[in-house]
């Protein structure tokens, strides 16, 4: 395993080289690329960093929506459990359970968290940060 470079400082530099060295060198399109893969790059880098504590609360909060369910080991595993825990939250909204009770507060909760860290990632500036 390498020590340095990290993954983040590898793509920290590349962000940086496309929007302090290409995009202001180049004009059109060619500047218009250069930022979005900069900013496809600053998404990753936000992904990277925050992933295990958002994988981790949106399965606590489908977990407390749901019932508790074994954790996988792997991430794949967990991804794959978390959408099809995801598919069964949206059925029980779909079927009403979430039309007016504490089911319902309870599911605001959620989305509130999962779409806060969506936009912590996607992009932060949106949410103040």
């Amino acid at each position: 395993m390498q020590d340095r470079p990290t993954a983040d400082e590898l793509l920290a530099a590349v962000e940086g080289f496309l929007r302090d060295d290409v995009m202001p060198n180049i004009g059109g399109s060619g500047s218009f690329h250069a930022r979005v893969a900069a900013n496809a790059l600053a998404i990753v880098r936000r992904e990277l960093t925050h992933e295990e504590a958002h994988l981790a609360a949106e399965w606590d909060g489908l977990a407390e929506l749901l019932g508790a369910a074994r954790r996988p080991e792997s991430r794949d595993a967990e991804r794959t459990m978390l959408a099809a825990r995801t598919a069964e939250l949206c059925d029980r909204i779909r079927r009403g359970d979430a039309d007016d009770s504490e089911f319902r507060r309870q599911v605001l909760q959620h989305l509130r968290m999962s779409i806060r860290n969506n936009l912590l990632v996607s992009n932060p500036r949106w949410i103040g940060e």
